[in-house]
């Protein structure tokens, strides 16, 4: 159990995909301008995160592995990625029509999101367990949705701020990204 807690805290705050792997850069910087939209990001990002991860150690435990064709890693972990991305765009579309138009090209784009495909790859060369793999997954993704929700809280309150033309939208964005990896570094010595 404490080595699960470890895996959690670790890919969540100390190994943070967004500020220590730069792993979702798009998302972070393109949905983080309204917090209501990066929590429904972050989520929608974990949740493929953490089924990813679950689908990929299945297929690389009971098929690639006993069939002796591991070197197909890649190619099934992006079939499973983009497979579960449109179950669950389509699922959006059906219950919450506001959600789906508000996600726009992002929810798509989650097929395309590095980080998606990071965790994967992560739990594959850490060599996790099936528990230890959906942990980490959802330990990414908590820490995925805590620094989109601190951008985008951020980002909301300069909205109002007599910020400086020339540093208004990505300069300040990147200013505050910068911030972000000052202080999660903190974090380092932890465990």
């Amino acid at each position: 159990m404490n080595e699960l807690i470890v895996i959690f805290i670790g890919m969540a705050l100390i190994n943070n995909f967004i500020i220590v792997r730069f792993l979702g850069l798009c998302p972070f910087f393109g949905v983080s301008k309204h917090i209501g939209s990066a929590l429904s990001m972050g989520v929608a990002v974990t949740i493929v995160m953490t089924i990813s991860a679950l689908a990929a150690w299945l297929i690389e435990a009971y098929i690639l592995i006993p069939f002796d064709i591991e070197y197909m890693y890649i190619v099934m972990f992006i079939l499973v990625i983009a497979t579960l991305v449109q179950i669950i765009e389509l699922f959006i579309k059906k219950t919450n029509a506001q959600l789906y138009f508000a996600f726009g090209i992002y929810l798509p784009l989650i097929t395309t999101n590095c980080a998606v495909l990071g965790i994967t790859l992560i739990n594959r060369v850490e060599g996790f367990s099936l528990s230890g793999s959906v942990v980490a997954a959802l330990g990414a993704g908590a820490g995925f949705t805590l620094i989109l929700a601190m951008m985008s809280g951020i980002r909301e309150k300069l909205e109002t701020a007599n910020t400086p033309k020339s540093m208004r939208g990505l300069p300040v964005a990147f200013l505050i990204a910068t911030l972000l990896g000052l202080a999660f570094s903190g974090f380092g010595g932890m465990l």
